[in-house]
């Protein structure tokens, strides 16, 4: 497994690909879910979360388990941690995994999420998420998620922009605040998967 640590500002951030069998099953999943009214109202995840979007559930942890996602996210974490931090972990628990369906002009507020570690991978990405109303601006975030950390300063960018790209897997800590724009001009979904994990309370300690 090979890993891409970012220090954009002062929290690292990791970059991983998922396996692609990881990616194909999970798709898998989803399309599964989407048929099936019952198991999508079982699974809504939608109430609990920030976004504006038309659906979001939870992954089951039986499936977790049977797609190697679980390991995945443990081994990540690990790796992460370990190579960017010296930090062993003890202890790494899910706390919950679920699905963005995202559609055009839907959005996510700026927020933050609860544990120790949480992480977002892309499973589906349109082949054009369109232009902001004014197509001369020089910045165009359209369906990229953005990071946030502290203010602007003198040496020192606040935010770290993410195109969202089908395999890549972001890591980055629980109390960092984010936002993804909303993308125009298609019909195509971007689909995500997050997670919140915690580790264990030695390792996560102010260092």
């Amino acid at each position: 497994m090979s890993i891409e640590i970012k220090k954009p500002f002062g929290p690292s951030i990791a970059k991983i690909i998922m396996p692609n069998e990881v990616v194909t099953s999970m798709n898998e999943y989803v399309e599964e879910i989407i048929k099936d009214n019952s198991k999508s109202k079982d699974l809504d995840y939608g109430y609990n979360l920030a976004g504006n979007v038309q659906q979001e559930f939870r992954l089951d942890l039986e499936f977790m388990k049977k797609n190697n996602w679980a390991e995945f996210l443990g081994k990540s974490c690990q790796k992460w941690l370990s190579e960017g931090h010296n930090i062993s972990i003890k202890k790494f628990e899910i706390i919950s995994s679920w699905i963005v369906r995202q559609f055009k002009n839907e959005y996510n507020p700026i927020h933050y999420h609860g544990g120790h570690i949480s992480g977002v991978g892309y499973l589906k990405v349109p082949r054009d998420m369109g232009t902001t109303v004014q197509k001369e601006k020089k910045v165009q975030h359209n369906g990229k998620l953005v990071l946030i950390d502290g203010s602007k300063k003198f040496l020192c960018n606040p935010t770290y922009v993410i195109t969202p790209k089908v395999g890549e897997f972001y890591l980055f800590p629980s109390y960092m605040m984010h936002t993804v724009y909303p993308f125009s001009d298609t019909l195509e979904e971007r689909r995500s998967v997050s997670i919140n994990a915690k580790i264990d309370d030695d390792s996560a300690k102010l260092r």
